[in-house]
Parts: structure tokens; C-alpha cells; sequence
């Protein structure tokens, strides 16, 4: 597992830019950078298990990851982490293909600065998944900070 780290300052209160990364219909907006369709199954509460899914672009059906809440300390921290993969409407965490994105955990911190936020995003990737989520993960942060900054 190969770990990425990005970051971007927010200009909102992290109460706000939290609301904005978690709740369902933002997430929605933001997340499309990966992927067009995404959304998640399940809640945030630490324990939790959650899916994070969307049709596939190649085929159209639904895949995704299946994850559980690791850690949730309201507008500071959460951390995700993945045990498996959805593929073809079915979760999968015992496969060799799902064993690749297991354990990985996906981290976000929200630091208050000077009235604005700073997001920090830690995860631990595939290495051969790297190249691609170093391109997606700028542009999806770009998207939350549009749309958090909306008055």
C-alpha cells in the first residue's frame, strides 16, 4: 500500500465544510470527480458499516466499496476504513481483487485556520491505483471547496 496525501483550505467554518464533505446530497456533488453517480449506503457514526458505491463505467452496474466507521470526532476527524469491494451489486471482501483495496483506511482532518478550514486527506492506495486517484483527489477537493464556499 502506497499512502497520498492532499490538502486544500476552505474558506467556511469546519462545522460547515464537514456538513458539506458528509451530507448526502453534497457528497453527492463532490465525489462525482471520481465518479458520476456516487453516493453512499449507511450512516457516519463511528462502528458503522457504510458503502460507498456508483455504477461502473464500463458497465453501468452498481460497485463500489464496502467500508466501516473507524473514528468520528464531529468537525476534526474521521477515518473510513475499507474492507472490501462491491462489484456487480454484491460485496466482496474476500476475493483476491478485494483483498488489494483491504485493509486501507481513508482519513480527513479539518484544522480551523484564521476563520477559513484546511481539509487534510490521508489514504492508503494500491499502488497501481495511485496515478489515478493523484488526479482525481485535486479536482474533487477543488469541487467541496465550491461548493462549501457557496454563500
Amino acid at each position: 500500500m502506497q499512502k497520498l496525501h492532499f490538502s486544500i483550505i476552505i474558506n467556511a467554518l469546519k462545522e460547515k465544510v464537514w456538513h458539506t464533505m458528509l451530507e448526502d446530497k453534497t457528497y453527492r456533488e463532490w465525489t462525482a470527480a471520481f465518479n458520476p453517480g456516487s453516493y453512499y449506503k449507511g450512516d457516519w457514526n463511528k462502528g458503522s458499516k457504510i458503502l460507498f458505491l456508483g455504477p461502473d463505467p464500463e458497465t453501468g452496474i452498481e460497485g463500489g466499496m464496502v467500508s466501516r466507521i473507524a473514528e468520528n470526532k464531529p468537525y476534526e476527524y474521521i477515518s473510513i476504513e475499507h474492507l472490501g469491494i462491491v462489484k456487480n451489486g454484491v460485496e466482496d471482501t474476500t476475493s483476491e481483487e478485494a483483498k488489494k483495496w483491504a485493509p486501507a483506511f481513508e482519513n480527513y482532518t479539518f484544522e480551523e485556520k484564521d476563520g477559513a478550514t484546511e481539509v487534510l486527506v490521508d489514504m492508503d492506495i494500491d499502488e497501481k491505483e495511485a496515478e489515478i486517484f493523484n488526479k482525481m483527489w485535486p479536482d474533487a477537493l477543488q469541487r467541496l471547496k465550491a461548493i462549501a464556499e457557496q454563500a
